[in-house]
């Protein structure tokens, strides 16, 4: 018991002090995770941790990982993803594995040796990539799409490569193999069976999860919301994971690919956001797990006998990695910063490489030494992984940032309105000052907002209006009015700032962001300050008070008191704002606060005696 309580807080420590070190360095949590792997190492070996058992156990996450993915997927999107599921996953796999073939072949493997690691190599990993991508919102992007289906056909290809990976088994590794097995040893429900009557279990097994999800899986959860107990239905969301792992493993099939393809059953679900609250917190921590297993498990011994071989290894398997990617995702039709987006982010061999590698030692398939080798490749691919996006974030992206920019429009017409920003606050601005006959100039930084607003016959010229030139050309030095309606905080004060500086006949209407960028947009002389949600909120606190039994009169009354007391208070407050210490850090501005809310409730309270 002590031990496992001293290996599960140094796993918890070692993870909480480095992500977050990692986190603000801008290298990402998973490179953070697996710092922290490569720093308790020396603890692991001196307590003889099996760090192999804790990593297969912590793969789990993985197969958590996907689940949640499944359940953000519906069926119809699944299919619409079919051509760049087979055609792209497809031509990515097999090219690899060829390509790293021929390599190995050069090397003077055996070609059965040679497939095998091609197969291995082919693989990328799963749990980085993913993460990466939800990490940095890049999920929807065209290469996040495209790295999902990617992905998704690796997972799908390890079926497959179970039942292959047998038949390259050399006879005299076979005689030496060792009795460690793979994940899938143990139970099974296909062992001894003929090939149809597997294929009959398998597909068995895959209906039960297709049909139980969708017609069971509801009526289950309705019984256990019956009890009232959140950590019911908890424990219930993880047995159903555990349960459609567990089956996919009792007929050799991939847990993975079986809670995805749960989760893309339960997509529609009533359930569905009460099972992802529930499953994230325990993939987050398997996944952190997984990935501190992988940076604890780099054999230093070897790894400095054989430093410059293993390193040329690793980089040269990067390389033909990104090729391969770079040339399928072009001819898929991915170009820009996507193209380099998934040809980098892929570039790695995956955690899956693990499982094959060591099941093909206990097969016979690839001798012990090479094998230990390959799992050195493996693990320094994905431990230059994050480097790798950081490569792409802070070099190709703004490359191709800068290479979409556009020459900004010439503006031919002079109004006495200019409106900079035409979403969703500059675009609403506009309508209502032209409806009611006001000329305006908008200027937009975004060429595609423009292209559509264009096709509704709104006049609309591009460029950044922070541009003093481009002021100049909108016609500032004529103009009455000018509307600051972009969505940057600090451009948006500098704009104030100038425009009021240089050009004090032209009445300025800033939108604010939040109550901290009223003070400073007051600072800077501007007093026709909005703020973004201010209206919006007032209303919804007043639906509030509302729903809770006020009267609608009543309610309206509070939120003008509310908003009355509000507004008093902020010119007051402005002065007392710095904007160099935190606001909770400056005792004038906290008790200006707190004098606030006792005068709001004080007025409220009186008006409730009337």
């Amino acid at each position: 018991m002590t031990d496992a309580l001293f290996l599960t807080f140094v796993f918890l420590a070692a993870g909480v002090i480095a992500v977050p070190i990692a986190s603000a360095l801008k290298l990402g949590s998973v490179l953070g995770y697996l710092i922290a792997g490569i720093a308790i190492s020396p603890i692991l070996s001196l307590f003889n941790v099996d760090v192999v058992s804790l990593q297969h156990f912590a793969e789990f996450g993985v197969v958590m990982m996907l689940f949640l993915v499944g359940l953000e997927l519906e069926p119809k999107l699944l299919w619409d993803m079919r051509m760049r599921l087979l055609g792209l996953g497809g031509l990515q796999v097999g090219l690899t594995t060829l390509a790293v073939m021929g390599v190995a072949l050069w090397f003077g493997q055996s070609w059965s040796i040679a497939l095998a690691i091609g197969l291995v190599f082919s693989l990328s990993s799963t749990a980085i990539v993913l993460q990466t991508f939800n990490e940095n919102g890049l999920m929807k992007s065209d290469g996040g799409q495209a790295g999902f289906s990617l992905l998704l056909f690796q997972d799908i290809a390890v079926i497959p490569m179970l039942a292959l990976l047998p038949l390259l088994a050399i006879p005299e590794l076979t005689s030496h193999a060792h009795d460690a097995a793979d994940h899938s040893a143990g139970m099974s429900l296909v062992d001894g069976l003929s090939a149809l009557e597997t294929a009959l279990v398998t597909f068995g097994a895959v209906a039960i999860v297709v049909v139980g999800g969708s017609q069971l899986t509801p009526v289950l959860f309705r019984f256990i919301s019956l009890a009232r107990l959140r950590e019911l239905f908890t424990a219930s969301a993880l047995a159903l994971v555990v349960g459609i792992a567990l089956l996919m493993s009792l007929v050799g099939l991939s847990p993975a690919l079986g809670t995805f393809l749960a989760g893309v059953v339960l997509a529609n679900s009533e359930y569905r956001h009460e099972l992802e609250s529930d499953i994230e917190p325990f993939k987050g921590l398997l996944l952190g797990l997984f990935f501190m297993t992988v940076g604890a498990g780099i054999n230093f011994a070897l790894l400095s006998e054989n430093l410059a071989a293993i390193l040329g290894l690793t980089l040269a398997l990067i390389v033909i990695k990104v090729a391969i990617i770079y040339g399928v995702a072009r001819l898929f039709g991915l170009r820009g910063s996507n193209l380099w987006l998934v040809s980098l982010t892929l570039a790695q061999a995956g955690e899956f490489g693990f499982v094959l590698l060591s099941f093909t030692v206990a097969n016979g398939v690839i001798p012990e030494n090479i094998a230990d080798q390959l799992l050195l490749i493996v693990a320094l691919s994905m431990l230059l992984t994050p480097l790798l996006y950081i490569v792409y974030e802070r070099l190709i992206l703004p490359r191709y940032a800068h290479l979409n920019e556009r020459e900004a429009d010439a503006i031919d017409q002079k109004c006495n309105v200019i409106i900079a920003g035409h979403g969703r606050v500059g675009g609403i601005a506009n309508r209502m000052l032209r409806g009611a006959g006001y000329k305006t100039t908008v200027i937009d930084y975004s060429s595609a907002q423009l292209e559509m607003l264009r096709a509704y016959g709104f006049e609309i010229y591009y460029g950044d209006a922070t541009r003093p030139d481009l002021l100049h050309a909108a016609g500032i030095e004529e103009a009455n009015l000018l509307v600051i309606a972009i969505d940057d905080k600090q451009k948006i004060t500098e704009m104030a700032r100038h425009v009021i500086h240089h050009h004090p006949n032209v009445h300025v209407v800033a939108r604010a962001v939040d109550r901290h960028h009223v003070y400073d947009l007051w600072a800077v002389g501007c007093r026709d300050i909005i703020r973004d949600t201010f209206d919006s909120s007032v209303r919804m606190g007043r639906s509030a008070l509302i729903a809770m039994g006020m009267t609608e009169d009543d309610a309206f009354q509070a939120a003008g008191i509310f908003e009355k007391v509000d507004r008093r208070f902020m010119r007051e407050m402005a002065d007392l704002y710095r904007p160099d210490i935190p606001s909770h850090e400056n005792p004038e501005y906290v008790a200006k606060v707190k004098e606030l809310s006792a005068t709001w409730a004080e007025q409220l309270g009186a008006r409730e005696k009337e």
